[in-house]
């Protein structure tokens, strides 16, 4: 049995139970397209904890107490509880969500300035003066890289990260090549749940699991366009997750609006215009290796146009994450850069390439 909640403005969290014949729950695990950062091997204990706390009847905060350097972004303890209530047939109970997010500290300097006629606005530009001119720090390579198998690009992003995590790779933004069709899921997402395999497969759809959080990707080769930045991790200090996100893909809302795309950040980790998801994004910070600065890893997938049929027949999406959505179809969610540029897919990503770092590279393939 299975129940699933969606925080307002937050993360899906699923919980799947088996139960003996008497009722009692004999088995408990958890899934969604949150985000966690911390560790990885203490993230995967605090799973498991919070999944046999749920079994268990437990408190739940005494797990997040017990692992305080994991942090959960985008659900909490509400959605895991109201999540396994569902999953054994009880009702929600009276409890009230908790926010998905918490006020950022990015803006916080500025929301305590003494003056009373600051509006939204004026903030919001302010911090994106701020990201320019962190990013204008940062000055990565860009590269245009080789067409890749899907499975190939998920290992190549994590080698990538780990060589600027050692100090033996300067900052990159890497645009990818995609050599075959693929879905690409979420770290702590369920498979059975998100995809039609026997869909995917017919379809020719090859489906791999990213190291971070976040939802399934629906991957087109001539209909995608994919980057990864790998920076040092010192590059986000400072700032809570929503934040990084906007710092990582300020450059990238900049040069939508130049193509002349409207184009704003929505909910934790997405972009889009008045007229749907243009872009999401998920991030994975990797400790230092010997003594390099340690790294981040920020990716992002835009659609550039979109076979709106196949995407419905191979992904599972279901009622409950749908729910707070203005626009109640994921088909419909999605905006293609196509319709509202014009330009083909190469034309832009030569001008996003331009866009990020000011300078075109030749391809250049990594080993």
């Amino acid at each position: 049995m299975r129940g699933e909640y969606k925080t307002p403005g937050g993360k899906l969290v699923g919980v799947t139970v088996a139960c003996d014949p008497a009722g009692f729950v004999t088995s408990c695990s958890i899934d969604g397209d949150f985000f966690m950062e911390g560790e990885e091997a203490e993230q995967q204990a605090m799973l498991s904890a919070l999944a046999t706390a749920l079994r268990h009847g437990e408190d739940l905060a005494t797990v997040f107490a017990a692992h305080p350097h994991v942090r959960l972004i985008g659900a909490d303890a509400n959605a895991f509880t109201i999540a396994f209530r569902r999953a054994v047939g009880m009702s929600d109970s009276a409890q009230s969500p908790s926010p998905a997010r918490q006020a950022s500290p990015a803006y916080s300097d500025a929301s305590a300035l003494p003056d009373a006629h600051r509006t939204c606005e004026q903030v919001e530009r302010k911090a994106e003066r701020r990201r320019r001119a962190r990013w204008q720090t940062l000055t990565p390579e860009v590269i245009h890289d080789i067409p890749r198998m899907p499975q190939e690009q998920m290992d190549l992003d994590i080698q990538l990260a780990e060589r600027v995590a050692a100090g033996r790779m300067p900052p990159t933004l890497r645009f990818w090549e995609w050599a075959a069709p693929a879905v690409v899921i979420g770290r702590f997402q369920s498979l059975e749940d998100e995809v039609n395999l026997e869909q995917a497969q017919q379809s020719g759809f090859t489906v791999v699991r990213r190291c971070t959080g976040g939802g399934a990707m629906f991957i087109e080769p001539g209909n995608t366009i994919t980057y990864s930045l790998y920076a040092p991790r010192d590059f986000v200090t400072g700032m809570d997750i929503e934040e990084s996100y906007r710092l990582c893909d300020q450059w990238l809302i900049d040069a939508l609006r130049d193509l002349g795309i409207e184009a704003s950040f929505s909910a934790i980790n997405d972009i889009s215009s008045s007229d749907g998801k243009i872009a999401g994004a998920a991030q994975r910070r990797f400790p230092s290796v010997g003594k390099g600065p340690g790294a981040v890893l920020h990716h992002v997938t835009m659609a550039y146009d979109i076979d709106a049929v196949a995407m419905s027949r191979i992904l599972r999406v279901s009622h409950e994450k749908m729910k707070d959505k203005a626009v109640k179809s994921a088909v419909k969610r999605v905006d293609p850069l196509r319709s509202q540029t014009g330009l083909s897919r190469s034309e832009i990503v030569s001008r996003l390439m331009e866009a990020a770092g000011r300078r075109q590279p030749p391809v250049m393939p990594f080993a």
